[in-house]
């Protein structure tokens, strides 16, 4: 089933920089203003690997591309980064604190996971792909031979055996807090017996993948790559039969999976009285203080939610719960009867696609749907005029992932808001 093995990291060295100023968010998370205030925090910040400047004057010879594998190159020449003398697995927790404000705390650990086909049934997708993303990253991948962003991983572990294994009462070897107060803290694992441990409790686990999707099939593609490139043979234990990962126990109490609220924007004669009477095909919809904060949809939310799907949409002026809902399964043709009962899948086909007319294709593309964490950011787009409606939602389960993943079916994008995110640049696995 899931195979793990310890590698040994390139890491950078405390030494010859500030470890708070070299790391960054996921490639994905990094906005434009992010990527210049990583830029100009440290000029060995790992944004100039994971996502560099592009420049009007690139060429096939001169790009971001081979930018980046001449950074990777040139730190290692230079010592500021180092590899790790031992292969290891590296627990990794962090502290943080919810949207709620409640303190807690997930703990996982990196290390190199063999990479597996869907078909084989161990590693199992919740989300679809875009094909320009995975274009992207193979290409860095091709320039430097190197996994910096983790694949986030899920398995089921009730009693928590792998977690316990790991904690060792030993001083981290990293400890830092990111730009969202997130602490990161990061320990090494070299002992053979322990390591060996862990690998025997992670055989007969399968795997869900949160976050990394991309990465994932992207790596996978890498692996054919060079499958063929040594005639067509498997290669079971070459380098680039691994990706670096970060695995998380799904039973544990500190996983958090946020809501992802949608932004709908540039519908010509958009209406709320006629959202309202095309909605009602799907739902019970009641008008609501057009006023709500951010807590008091929370709540409706919640509350709601004791009835099934609930959904508030707010526009400049007003707001409906959309609850109780009773569409016709016509309206989920294609889809399960897991996938029917989900807030988000009820959201897309009844309301964004039958209600609103904005097509499957639109949706996808994003064209006239954008997605935000906060709901204060909904609200306001939506009281400002950037957007016709905000649709704010209930976070998705953590169970209904797993029975969807583990059924080989998939989510709408952005279904899913595992928080917080695993910072790059704690670990990188090169393949040479």
């Amino acid at each position: 089933m899931a195979h793990i093995e310890p590698f040994r990291a390139f890491r950078y060295d405390p030494a010859r920089v500030a470890l708070d100023q070299v790391v960054t968010q996921p490639y994905d998370k990094i906005t434009p203003e992010m990527q210049e205030r990583y830029y100009i925090s440290s000029p060995h910040n790992l944004v100039r690997i994971i996502l560099g400047k592009r420049d009007a004057n690139d060429s096939a010879d001169e790009n971001v591309y081979t930018r980046a594998a001449k950074f990777f190159a040139d730190w290692r020449h230079d010592g500021v980064l180092v590899q790790d003398p031992k292969p290891a697995i590296y627990r990794y927790s962090q502290e943080f604190t919810t949207p709620s404000g409640k303190k807690m705390e997930r703990d996982g650990f990196i290390a190199a996971g063999k990479l597996q086909d869907y078909s084989d049934r161990v590693v199992h997708r919740h989300e679809q792909t875009l094909s320009k993303p995975k274009a992207d990253r193979l290409d860095l991948l091709r320039a430097t031979r190197a996994h910096f962003g983790h694949i986030f991983m899920l398995y089921s572990d009730p009693e928590a055996e792998v977690e316990k294994l790991l904690r060792t009462g030993e001083d981290p070897i990293i400890d830092l807090q990111d730009e969202y107060g997130v602490r990161h803290r990061v320990w090494k694992t070299s002992d053979p017996a322990l390591v060996s441990a862990v690998r025997g409790k992670m055989a007969d686990k399968k795997l869900i993948i949160a976050d990394g999707h991309h990465r994932y099939e992207t790596a996978l593609n890498y692996r054919n790559e060079r499958r063929a490139q040594a005639g067509g043979m498997a290669t079971p234990h070459a380098p680039y039969d691994f990706a670096m990962m970060t695995f998380v126990n799904m039973d544990s109490p500190g996983l958090l999976i946020l809501p992802t609220h949608r932004v709908v924007h540039s519908l010509q004669g958009f209406s709320m009285d006629s959202l309202r009477h095309n909605a009602g095909e799907f739902f019970s919809v009641e008008e609501v203080d057009p006023a709500l904060d951010a807590k008091r949809a929370t709540a409706i939310l919640k509350e709601a939610s004791h009835t099934g799907t609930s959904l508030l949409g707010v526009s400049q002026d007003r707001a409906f719960l959309f609850s109780r809902p009773k569409a016709p399964s016509s309206v989920f043709a294609g889809y399960s009867l897991q996938h029917q009962g989900l807030d988000v899948v009820q959201l897309h086909k009844a309301l964004l696609e039958n209600s609103l007319g904005i097509s499957e294709e639109a949706i996808r593309n994003q064209q006239n749907v954008k997605y935000v964490r906060e709901a204060e950011e909904a609200l306001e787009r939506a009281r400002s005029g950037q957007a016709n409606i905000s649709f704010l939602m209930n976070p998705i389960r953590m169970r209904e992932v797993r029975d969807i993943a583990f059924a080989g079916g998939v989510l709408p994008q952005k279904s899913t808001d595992f928080y917080p995110k695993l910072l790059d640049g704690l670990a990188i696995y090169a393949l040479e």
